[in-house]
């Protein structure tokens, strides 16, 4: 959702100013800090067929033997992979899978409109069976991780659900559980935090569109995102510095690659919007086969962690640990990548290593008896 706030200032961004050459110059930078030198390191970007179109799929480590971490990116239609930079240091420990899904980024300037539909969270689902089935096959691994962000932790969900025989574990973050009653209520909460801050027009905007996300517009759907994240004024900014910057100085991004970001975002918000208003992580199965991780940010305003927590705690699988990660809000695996990173090393990483003895993990989350002696009572990160 924060995409589609910066989204405006993005297309701005396209006109030929003096800032091109600075830009220029932080590409090349950035570009050397990402040269895999490693032997035995990987780094390729290439098209795949999957559901029947071209996507795009990126891979990069360290060492190839290096267990596999697919991404699931939110938006709608939001590429993860301008946070390559952000992600360096996990390249050490896992192999990184990005994958631009249908109606998004590389993916979505290759196959346009005409060939992005369908694109509703069901035919997500099954291209991401697809791109774990393709990944498997390539890499010769017979299982990997899954890490969902946000909107893709809408149908990252049903995925390690329908197919848990690929999967080590499942890792949400920013995890959208979406808007039902207790949205309601972060609703009335969002448009007290802007009357107290001042910003009428925020509140007159919010109580004209109303709490009920059926009834949304494309349009209110973007103006209760913008609003939302502008009740909380120090993590706005935060986050707008992030993406803007991630945006514009990646390095392997063209001019005309930013437009399609940007039409990409609009057309899949436009598509999935009848499936996202009305989804609730509660109306589905709430059973899983897999360890379930799930790494907030403790002040995340768009997937509020209080809401991530209630579902954490009703779902049932063979492990699962919830942390908060302390002074960020949404895009925490982004704003604070060596904490997440120090997360997935002592929770997540060793059960690619014992995964045919869950009850021997090493992780010091919750076990199969759901106690959890290395998770601090208030499950925040130290």
């Amino acid at each position: 959702m924060p995409w589609i706030l910066a989204a405006p200032i993005l297309t701005l961004m396209l006109v030929p100013l003096a800032c091109l050459l600075e830009r220029k110059i932080r590409q090349a930078k950035t570009e050397a800090t990402l040269k895999i030198a490693s032997a035995d390191g990987i780094d390729d970007e290439y098209y795949e067929k999957i559901g029947g179109i071209e996507q795009w799929i990126s891979i990069r480590s360290e060492a190839r033997n290096n267990p596999v971490l697919l991404v699931l990116h939110g938006g709608p239609g939001c590429s993860y992979s301008i946070f390559a930079p952000h992600m360096r240091a996990w390249e050490k420990h896992f192999t990184m899978v990005q994958w631009d899904q249908r109606g998004g980024g590389k993916t979505f300037a290759k196959a346009g409109k005409s060939r992005s539909t369908p694109l509703n969270f069901e035919q997500l689902t099954h291209d991401a069976i697809q791109v774990t089935r393709h990944i498997c096959d390539r890499l010769h691994r017979s299982k990997i991780f899954l890490l969902a962000s946000s909107l893709g932790s809408t149908f990252g969900t049903r995925v390690v659900r329908l197919r848990p025989d690929l999967f080590y574990a499942y890792i949400g973050t920013d995890q959208n559980v979406g808007m039902g009653s207790a949205g309601h209520n972060h609703f009335n909460e969002t448009i007290e935090r802007l009357r107290v801050l001042g910003l009428q027009k925020g509140v007159t905007t919010l109580e004209r569109i109303g709490a009920d996300p059926v009834r949304w517009s494309v349009k209110d759907f973007e103006a209760v995102a913008h609003w939302t994240m502008r009740s909380r004024p120090a993590d706005f900014k935060r986050t707008m510095k992030l993406l803007k910057e991630a945006v514009w100085y990646s390095p392997r991004w063209r001019l005309m690659d930013i437009r399609s970001f940007v039409a990409g975002m609009h057309y899949s918000l436009e598509q999935l919007l009848p499936d996202i208003v009305r989804y609730s992580a509660w109306q589905e199965e709430m059973r899983f086969r897999v360890p379930f991780f799930v790494f907030q940010g403790e002040a995340d305003t768009l997937t509020p962690p209080k809401q991530a927590k209630a579902f954490f705690d009703d779902l049932a699988a063979p492990m699962k640990c919830f942390r908060l990660i302390p002074g960020t809000g949404h895009f925490a695996a982004f704003l604070e990548p060596q904490r997440f990173l120090d997360l997935l090393l002592l929770h997540v990483r060793p059960l690619a290593d014992v995964s045919a003895d869950l009850k021997g993990t090493h992780s010091r989350c919750f076990e199969m008896s759901r106690t959890s002696p290395g998770c601090p009572p208030d499950q925040r990160m130290r």
